[in-house]
């Protein structure tokens, strides 16, 4: 991510983070006792992750270095409800030399913090480390209770303050983190105070299986989750009840998918964003259901969408100070799309910050928003209304349930623990050296029905393609490393994947989940991920896996070797890092994305220096599957050719896609250093020549709709932000000239809620510019609400 950005009230959001430390602390008291059995035996759980053997490691860090720490049986926490078992979690969280305060960041100190089944009392918040997972008994999820005199921002601080307003870590940057089964309990505290987790953080992050417990009431003033800067990520499975707010959102562009408010004040206030995709929302006896109003002169929110949405007993479906007829300050800010939303349970539906009603409540809203419209070729106008032609959305991306087809990432809690093979228990070595790749195929063909196969923690280097059967589950201990390296990858005229998913017309059913794929060394013709098997609804999906190249400790595309150099026209062979990230190939169907971040790495995570860095990776996203497909919450980034591309392809659904430009082009301009394949129809920039460009236009593609059907996307942010390392065109809006394609006969193509930076063209449709920059100014990006292929 960008390191470096400004907006006008990312000030405003620190005075709020201030205020909420300065009325947290009260004069402490004593909590009250809650009945539980103390023993470590009646906590005893089933759980796998509690009692798998621990055979990971760092490859790249200190000798000895712990990464699985047991809050009670490690570090002592009692879990009664009684105890203030703070010092003891903090305590597991810091333990090891790890990246605190002063640290940006760091991939050789990741820690997994296990808290078995109880009720944990704290006085101060549980600080997350870089590269953190805390991680409850899926089983029976534990409790962490803030006591009656609990002093701080949140339970949970993925980011504290330091004094005089500064973050630990820079926000855009604060990488790999995971919460997940937990219930956080507030209701000790004064109804005047409190926050359940404070969680400003970017992209592979999420937040899963979460319930928290507030007081109810008009006098409440606690929050959920409190969010105030960020770039990206991903939450689902999360309860709120009670509160003033269940969640006070603020980021860059976010996907949140099944969540559930019960009893609060308002459910979503939504202070700022550039866009957020809402999924499967449902709110219950609540005031207001989502809050996205501000001053008219000063929209801070650029667009928000609810899908598949419900609200029930709720005076006030959404409250926006977007208008029709008076244009709103900026023009485009408070863009909004209502997909499949009941608010037969709501009094108003949408109502004016004025207190107008816009859109009555007691029905089903089909199809609406506000914002400018595109149709085709046609002249966008600005709407705010029911939107003609709603999208056409294709059975086979529908679950049962009539919404869009979504899954939860496996946590395989009903799983006994006999049941995890582990690699290095295949004989695997994990060290960063060993050429692991004949260990990892022998133990893949081995596993059998019933069995998952386990990655320990550690830098699995592989030389060859691994080819994964068509029916196996996966599953690693914080993101162990599969690294791509030798000449086998080397050439990219001939492109090898690094791991094959079955084979083509092969149906099957592949789960990957908590791994991240990367190159030691260039690798330019490697395929880092290969998806060709087909499957049933539900059966295959890939959840917080990651690719990224370059950047990062043992890789040798770091600040020493590929560190930026503005102006050099040449790429440096030494940081060629991919061919292609991810390839849905065109026998593939039924793949699943959730959360997940193709990242070519723009700056350096592990030495001292954290220098910009230029790696030259091919490309991003390719798919060619005829469907379904369904991406939530995915990002690629800072690829030569495109970061999305879908080629020829069917029923696909894009939830919140977001995509930066490669900081170092236009020197040298796409497509070097690589050369074009016809086989893939990678683009030839041909519309550079024809459209007479007033900005650079050699630049790689945010998002490329090359023919195919029914293509649905719900939320983009597509950011463009350097020209050859400089700014000056942040300002001007004219970093690159185009960003969006869509061409060759592509049919029943919807867009909604698409925002971009600094492109000319929004979007192109054949090779001419329809949606312009300049005409849709919102907050900081450009955002239209829909654009389709037709009327």
């Amino acid at each position: 991510m960008v390191l470096c950005k400004s907006l006008s009230f990312f000030g405003a959001l620190s005075v709020l983070s201030t205020i909420l430390v300065t009325i947290s602390p009260i004069a402490p008291a004593a909590a009250a006792p809650i009945s539980q059995d103390s023993s470590l035996e009646a906590r005893a759980s089933s759980y796998w992750v509690e009692s798998i053997d621990r055979q990971g490691t760092v490859a790249f860090g200190e000798s000895g270095y712990t990464i699985f720490r047991n809050v009670m049986t490690d570090y002592g926490a009692k879990g009664d409800g009684v105890t203030d078992d703070t010092d003891a979690i903090n305590a597991a969280i810091k333990a090891g030399g790890r990246c605190g305060m002063g640290c940006d960041s760091s991939t050789t100190t990741p820690a997994i913090i296990y808290f078995p089944a109880g009720t944990y009392l704290v006085s101060a918040p549980l600080v997350q480390y870089y590269y953190t997972q805390f991680i409850g008994d899926a089983t029976n999820p534990p409790t962490i209770k803030a006591s009656a005199g609990f002093q701080g921002i949140a339970v949970i601080d993925s980011d504290p303050y330091e004094d005089g307003g500064a973050n630990w870590y820079t926000n855009q940057n604060n990488f790999f983190r995971q919460v997940r089964n937990f219930v956080i309990d507030l209701t000790s505290m004064p109804q005047t105070a409190g926050a359940g987790i404070h969680w400003q953080v970017a992209q592979a992050t999420s937040l899963q299986n979460i319930v928290f417990n507030m007081i109810e009431g008009a006098a409440s003033k606690q929050i959920g989750i409190f969010m105030d800067n960020g770039s990206g990520g991903f939450m689902s499975d999360l309860t709120f009840n009670g509160g003033n707010y269940g969640a006070f959102f603020g980021n860059q562009q976010y996907t949140t998918r099944n969540m559930t408010f019960n009893n609060c004040n308002t459910a979503i206030f939504m202070n700022w964003n550039w866009g957020w995709t809402f999924k499967s929302v449902t709110i219950n006896n609540c005031g207001v259901g989502l809050d996205m109003a501000n001053d008219p002169s000063n929209q801070t929110v650029g667009s928000v969408i609810l899908l598949d949405t419900k609200m029930t007993n709720t005076k006030i479906g959404v409250n926006t100070s977007f208008t029709e007829d008076s244009v709103s300050v900026p023009e485009t800010g408070g863009t909004l799309f209502l997909d499949n939303v009941d608010c037969t349970g709501c009094g108003v539906a949408v109502q004016s910050e004025t207190g107008s009603t816009i859109l009555a409540g007691g029905s089903v809203i089909d199809s609406w928003g506000q914002g400018r419209s595109y149709s085709g070729s046609s002249a966008g106008t600005r709407v705010q209304g029911a939107l003609t032609s709603a999208p056409s959305k294709p059975a086979s991306l529908i679950g049962s349930n009539g919404y869009i087809f979504e899954r939860s990432k496996p946590q395989y809690e009903t799983e006994a623990v006999n049941a995890f093979v582990s690699v290095k228990g295949c004989g695997a070595k994990g060290d960063g050296t060993t050429d692991d790749t004949a260990a990892i195929q022998s133990c893949m063909n081995k596993i059998t029905s019933g069995q998952i196969l386990y990655f320990d923690h550690g830098a699995y280097v592989v030389t060859s393609t691994v080819n994964v059967p068509a029916t196996i589950k996966m599953t690693g201990e914080i993101w162990p490393l599969i690294m791509a390296s030798g000449d086998y990858f080397g050439d990219a005229t001939n492109p090898k994947a690094v791991f094959s998913i079955g084979t083509a017309g092969e149906t099957g059913a592949v789960e990957m989940s908590d791994l991240i794929f990367e190159t030691k060394g260039p690798a330019p013709g490697a395929v880092m991920i290969q998806w060709n098997i087909q499957s049933a609804a539900g059966d295959s999906g890939m959840w917080d896996t990651h690719v990224r190249i370059g950047g990062s400790a043992g890789t040798g595309l770091q600040s020493d070797t590929c560190t930026k150099n503005p102006e050099q026209t040449t790429a440096n062979t030494a940081c060629e890092g991919a061919f292609l990230m991810f390839h849905a190939t065109s026998q593939s169907s039924g793949v699943y994305l959730e959360n997940t971040w193709f990242w070519v790495a723009d700056h350096e995570l592990d030495l001292s220096d954290h220098n910009q860095i230029s790696i030259y990776s091919g490309r991003g996203v390719l798919i060619e599957s005829q469907g379904p497909v369904w991406l939530y919450g995915t990002s690629s980034e800072h690829s030569v050719f495109y970061n999305y591309q879908l080629l020829n392809a069917k029923d696909v659904f894009m939830g919140m896609i977001q995509s930066e430009t490669p900081y170092f082009q236009s020197a040298p301009k796409a497509p070097a250093p690589f050369t074009a394949q016809s086989s893939i129809n990678d683009p030839s920039w041909d519309v550079c020549t024809s459209q007479n460009p007033t900005a650079p236009c050699y630049k790689s593609w945010g998002l490329r709709v090359d023919g195919g059907s029914n293509i649905l996307v719900y939320g983009a942010g597509l950011y463009s932000f350097f020209e050859d390392y400089a700014q000056d065109c942040v300002a001007g809006q004219d970093c690159q000239q185009n960003m969006i394609a869509v061409l060759h006969g592509a049919s029943d193509v919807a867009m909604y809620a698409v925002s971009t930076k600094a492109s000319v063209n929004m979007l192109t449709y054949n090779g001419q510019g329809v949606a312009l920059d300049a005409d849709n100014r919102s907050n900081f990006c450009a955002t239209i609400v829909r654009w389709i292929t037709g009327s």
